[in-house]
């Protein structure tokens, strides 16, 4: 499961899909509706804020929103629960780069002639819009892969 903490637009296609599966799933997760993935680390953040269900929402509004704009067609109704709009979650500083470089390396992957989206990956990216950037490493919770 990868809850990416970059803004969805970075995200080809194949990483925006599987970031709306995987919201989907995690918001299951936060609201009991599964047994499986309960302890998947990248929930930890979602866990620790006031409304870890509003939260997810709102994580997977913006995934939706920029769903639309590629005029691809998400089910909305699949939210369950949107936080308040001021609901805001840290990032790292350290763990926004290392999920750029990860990404950077999936769409070259996939992608290699996509140079205008390799290129807005090969510099600082902006967060999701769910998340304010703070100073720091990596988060603890990140489980790293190679590259």
């Amino acid at each position: 499961m990868r809850i990416w903490s970059l803004h969805p637009r970075y995200l080809d296609r194949q990483g925006l899909l599987a970031g709306w599966r995987e919201g989907l799933l995690a918001q299951a997760v936060l609201a009991g509706q599964t047994k499986g993935y309960t302890n998947h680390p990248q929930l930890i953040r979602f866990r620790e804020s006031a409304d870890p269900q509003g939260t997810i929402g709102t994580y997977l509004g913006c995934i939706a929103d920029e769903a639309t704009a590629r005029r691809y067609k998400f089910d909305a109704t699949k939210i369950l629960l949107r936080a308040e709009p001021d609901v805001r979650l840290t990032v790292t500083e350290g763990q926004l780069d290392y999920e750029r470089l990860h990404l950077l390396a999936k769409v070259q992957t996939r992608h290699p002639d996509d140079g205008e989206r390799i290129a807005s990956l090969m510099v600082p990216v902006d967060p999701h819009p769910l998340f304010e950037v703070v100073p720091g490493d990596i988060e603890s919770w990140e489980r790293f892969t190679t590259r």
